[in-house]
């Protein structure tokens, strides 16, 4: 399952699951202005084997979170692996809101393998 970021009409994005070919083709690496992007993934221990009805619950939480920001470009949910891609444009402590957000609706999502460059830090 594939949550990708597509941009409306409206201010708001909207997130579509899409069944595409593999994420190492997919992900931006620059965005339209020749930008390097950053990225974090999260895991979400025990994500494959939930319900639909929990599953569906994760992912509103997701599209509601990851759309409010207009710095993410590209979204992956890999249900089988429990892990989420974020591709972001670059801007300072970006990942640690992100992830503290994410966190905060979702408890058991864990962060991970961040550099501490991309949470801000120097």
């Amino acid at each position: 399952m594939t949550l990708e970021k597509r941009k409306s009409t409206n201010l708001k994005c909207s997130l579509e699951i899409l069944h595409k070919e593999p994420l190492h083709e997919r992900v931006p690496t620059h965005d339209e202005d020749g930008n390097a992007l950053g990225d974090f993934m999260m895991l979400f221990p025990g994500l494959r084997d939930l319900a639909e009805a929990g599953l569906r619950s994760r992912v509103d939480i997701l599209v509601e979170i990851l759309s409010q920001y207009r710095e993410v470009v590209f979204v992956d949910l890999n249900v089988p692996l429990n892990l989420l891609w974020v591709s972001i444009k670059h801007k300072p402590g970006l990942v640690l809101e992100l992830s503290t957000y994410v966190k905060s609706r979702i408890p058991e999502a864990k962060l991970v393998g961040v550099p501490p460059e991309a949470m801000g830090v120097k």
